[in-house]
């Protein structure tokens, strides 16, 4: 990992004031866009994806996913048999590491939700909170399964009291959904299963087909053609956000552990060649120490390819002067994760201002909160920390105001209203009011 010295340096390499690409595009995937769709870029493949599934419906759905993936279903649902035969193929402890994480998902979420939920009433004016009727969710998976996201976004859901979950994954490449992702799913209380991944899950969740509902909202992280395609249906649905590849900012100071900190860093870079793993240091013995660490730990690891071309492209190690100056240079890159690995960790959160999740004192670390700290693990990238926030139950509800006006509130606003209307040009509007005045 390349050490950059100094404030000013450090600051040109992690603003982000400008717009930047979610996911640069390879070569390899430019080939492979030219191959399936003779385009060199995503979005317009993604275009013509969901035009295809707004118009064909589930035959396109098929159509896709073998072109894309190479797999040929037969079907797109998941029966209730196959989620009660996938609990016999999960480890009896797995299981129940996720039935303690689906525990603390739901208590913190409910006591957010509890912390909400109270309404707005004043003098004739209001606001009712109401769930979401229905939802759809996303979990990757294609080369892996996440279970750990389909907890993290359907159990929100349903402590918030959205009617009906929607979930859609993409299958193995032996055409199955991994029986860890089904079980992940009902213990989540998810209604429904798709077995279908990409655009096209996302065109078919925002337009419905045949087989799978349309949603009014879609949340969930995934690859470049799901993130484009959240993007470009936004308006026909709501969606949480458009999460890009993940990343991690270590604060540290002379009293950070160097082995946790390298530790932290890997179990980012692992994720994605495009993940971003960030050390802020205000001792060059700790930035040393850590480099070091890096080299050491990573020769174990069995993803060390992709964790390593992570590191190499979009890692870094900055020593700076103080934890001050590294935590404005924190809040200058809004990061997703932000780790406090300083001394008194404690006293230091009130100067943050832009990160998704702050993760404090050694003890703590982002896999935790990957898995079964509690809060949802689905959080804001790419600088979006700045005006957005983690997926949370106000995901899932809507506002709807209120407005009984009495006969005094009438005579005591009416006036202003008619004056401010008829200011705009809008006459009908003053009159709207003028009637109501004369007929006290």
């Amino acid at each position: 990992m390349k050490i950059i010295e100094g404030f000013q340096s450090a600051k040109s390499v992690l603003s982000r004031q400008a717009p930047t690409e979610l996911y640069p595009v390879s070569p390899a995937l430019r080939q492979r866009l030219r191959e399936l769709f003779a385009v060199d870029d995503p979005e317009p493949a993604v275009r013509q994806i969901i035009d295809e599934v707004r118009n064909r419906g589930d035959s396109a759905l098929l159509d896709y996913t073998l072109k894309i993936d190479g797999i040929e279903l037969t079907s797109l649902e998941i029966t209730k048999k196959q989620i009660s035969s996938a609990y016999r193929q999960v480890d009896t402890e797995l299981a129940s590491a996720l039935k303690l994480a689906a525990d603390r998902i739901r208590s913190f979420h409910t006591a957010q939700k509890d912390s909400i939920w109270g309404g707005v009433a004043k003098a004739g004016l209001g606001q009712l909170i109401r769930p979401l009727a229905r939802v759809g969710v996303y979990a990757p998976g294609g080369t892996a399964s996440y279970p750990s996201t389909v907890l993290m976004t359907a159990i929100p859901a349903r402590v918030t009291g959205v009617k009906e979950v929607i979930l859609t994954t993409p299958p193995s490449q032996d055409g199955v959904v991994p029986p860890l992702t089904l079980v992940a799913a009902d213990i989540a209380e998810v209604d429904r299963i798709f077995s279908v991944g990409g655009a096209q899950a996302i065109a078919a969740l925002a337009f419905g087909t045949e087989s799978i509902p349309r949603v009014d909202k879609i949340c969930g992280p995934g690859n470049i053609f799901v993130v484009l395609a959240k993007k470009l249906v936004y308006g026909v649905v709501g969606i949480d956000g458009l999460q890009g590849p993940s990343e991690v900012l270590i604060i540290a100071d002379e009293t950070a552990n160097p082995e946790y900190c390298a530790a932290d860093l890997l179990a980012q870079a692992e994720h994605d060649p495009l993940a971003s793993a960030i050390l802020l240091t205000t001792s060059r013995r700790v930035a040393d120490k850590v480099s070091q660490e890096i080299e050491r730990q990573l020769e174990n690891l069995p993803r060390q390819a992709i964790a390593a071309e992570s590191l190499e492209n979009r890692g870094m190690i900055i020593v700076v002067a103080s934890v001050d100056e590294a935590l404005e240079l924190a809040n200058l890159y809004a990061p997703e994760h932000l780790c406090l690995m300083i001394d008194k960790a404690d006293s230091y959160i009130d100067q943050v201002s832009n990160a998704g999740c702050i993760v404090v004192g050694e003890n703590s670390t982002v896999v935790l909160g990957d898995y079964v700290a509690g809060p949802s693990h689905v959080l804001p990238t790419g600088g979006t920390a700045r005006f957005s926030s983690p997926l949370n139950v106000v995901d899932f509800i809507k506002l709807t105001n209120i407005v009984n006006i009495d006969e005094a509130s009438l005579k005591k606003l009416g006036r202003a209203a008619q004056a401010m209307a008829r200011a705009e040009g809008l006459e009908a509007h003053a009159k709207a009011i003028e009637k109501r005045l004369e007929a006290d």
